[in-house]
């Protein structure tokens, strides 16, 4: 059987070129007769696996020496708990709620202190950022969290919010290394890898140094000390290794094509195809503010649910998998990450032609 476009929000597609390579390096990892699934996280092999991994991954994004990057357990999810415990000083916290991620990361962190919601766009089911230039940021505030990208719901902050010098916070989860981004306005960048970089598994966190705290209440469990895991170079326990090198090799690609700038380009090209469609047809609507949109996630409905299922099925026949849009958005979504390569979003915008024709 032959590849499928695959347009799923995570785990997501994978560049071709990764998978080939670890195909050939699975039994024999140059030459060291097993495979990088079964060796040792301690071994200097994988070391080096790792360290070659964390300089790519800061030469491509540009990250200060003052920054530590970890590659963690636990998905973003587990973040959201890991976040407060650590950088929660004065026990005060602002979130601005874009999506159901953020939603959840704000619910999590009640459980640790005072966090205020200082701007939200719940009111419209999450089409749209709200303006950040001028927000009730507490005085005493530890942090500002955003949820940068919204898989869900296909918005993104183009524009990073005014934080009155407060330490920003970002899951970037769904838009990791999808185009440049200057790390010194960020405290913590952090996300699950299994949408732009490699499988389910593996978490990156960038995080300041002097945001990495001894005095940590006790209740912080040892796998959620962010400075613990820093100390030991992500290796206190064993680390997601066959995903570490997964990411490496991504990495790698994304340099091969150019870096930030050139996948950044890349994904503009890619995102106006689809989103051109949605706005000069007859049957497809995008259901985000235009000024918000996202280039990762890009969710459309018809506005009649047996059209959309039957769109949906007819699509996966036809070799375009994972459309469905989420439970709370309904209709479709296409996920046109970093890997995902330009034909199959030229196939996508081909079958929704040929079934608004057939289905007028």
């Amino acid at each position: 059987m032959s590849r499928v476009y695959n347009f799923s929000a995570g785990p997501a597609v994978l560049p071709e070129e990764v998978l080939k390579e670890a195909q050939e390096e699975m039994m024999d990892y140059r030459g060291c007769g097993m495979s990088v699934m079964e060796m040792s996280h301690r071994s200097s092999m994988f070391q080096e696996i790792i360290d070659e991994a964390e300089a790519d991954l800061r030469d491509l994004m540009g990250i200060p020496d003052n920054y530590k990057v970890l590659f963690l357990q636990g998905g973003a999810t587990l973040h959201f708990a890991t976040i407060p415990m650590n950088l929660m000083k004065n026990g005060v916290a602002d979130y601005i709620i874009t999506g159901q991620w953020a939603k959840k990361a704000y619910q999590e962190a009640k459980k640790y202190g005072k966090v205020n919601v200082v701007a939200s766009s719940e009111d419209k089911t999450y089409t749209y950022i709200p303006d950040c230039s001028d927000l009730p940021i507490s005085e005493d505030a530890d942090y500002v969290y955003i949820c940068q990208n919204n898989t869900i719901y296909g918005t993104v902050f183009h524009t990073l919010p005014n934080t009155k010098g407060k330490t920003l916070v970002a899951d970037v989860s769904s838009c990791f290394l999808s185009e440049p981004i200057d790390v010194e306005k960020y405290g913590v960048i952090y996300g699950g890898v299994q949408k732009n970089i490699g499988p389910s598994g593996v978490q990156i966190v960038i995080i300041r140094e002097d945001l990495l705290r001894e005095d940590l209440p006790d209740y912080v469990p040892t796998m959620m000390n962010l400075k613990m895991m820093a100390d030991k170079g992500s290796m206190y326990n064993t680390p997601p290794c066959y995903g570490i090198y997964i990411c490496g090799k991504v990495f790698k690609w994304i340099k091969s094509l150019g870096g930030l700038e050139a996948m950044k380009k890349r994904n503009e090209e890619k995102a106006a195809i689809l989103y051109d469609y949605l706005d000069n047809n007859t049957m497809f609507r995008g259901t985000v503010r235009k000024e918000d949109r996202s280039l990762m996630n890009v969710p459309f409905v018809i506005g009649d649910k047996d059209l959309e299922a039957k769109f949906v099925k007819e699509a996966k026949a036809a070799g375009l998998e994972n459309l469905k849009g989420h439970r709370t958005v309904g209709g479709m979504r296409a996920s046109i990450y970093n890997a995902m390569p330009i034909e199959g979003v030229k196939a996508l915008v081909e079958f929704m032609k040929k079934f608004e024709a057939e289905n007028a």
